[in-house]
């Protein structure tokens, strides 16, 4: 699970810019050591508040050509350290990737490939069973009235049209 994107570097003592992607920002720090996709381990060893992001301190970053390599570098943890959300209607994106997705009569319409968010929202984006093309479903209770990851699928309300059937 990505929980956050470092940044540029800030000043010289290889601090860095971080973006945390957490419920709640600064507690990025609570979920112990970071992952990078190539498998490095990273510890944030101070993190404090900027103007629209952070500036942490990260152990073995003593300088600014340490901390400009690792810019655009994304954080992660593995699924399992990660609680379970809250309420019913929370969810994580991993959880919801390769989820069936069913009308409301049942009937197969594809399978969640990701969760997208371009300013106005988010979005499921669906692989459809018929061809190759995915579609953009918004994610809410409107047109996507049921979710229920136990059972492996979503049941999806779409707009007439939205997915061709053969």
């Amino acid at each position: 699970m990505c929980l956050g994107q470092i940044g540029a570097a800030h000043g010289v003592r290889g601090e860095v810019r971080l973006r945390s992607f957490t419920g709640e920002p600064g507690a990025i720090t609570a979920y112990g050591p970071l992952e990078t996709e190539d498998g490095r381990i990273l510890k944030i060893e101070s993190l404090r508040p900027a103007k629209d992001h952070f500036v942490a301190r990260l152990a073995g970053i003593c300088d600014r050509d340490a901390a400009e390599r690792l810019a655009n570098v994304k954080l992660y943890v593995p699924r399992e350290r990660l609680p379970e959300p809250d309420a019913a209607d929370e969810f994580y994106h991993a959880d919801l990737i390769g989820l069936a997705v069913v009308d409301p009569s049942g009937k197969a319409l594809g399978t969640v490939v990701a969760i997208q968010n371009f300013g106005a929202g988010d979005l499921i984006e669906v692989r459809c069973n018929a061809g190759d093309n995915t579609q953009l479903v918004p994610f809410d209770a409107v047109n996507v009235p049921a979710v229920d990851v136990a059972a492996g699928r979503i049941v999806v309300d779409p707009p007439p049209g939205l997915f061709k059937t053969n």
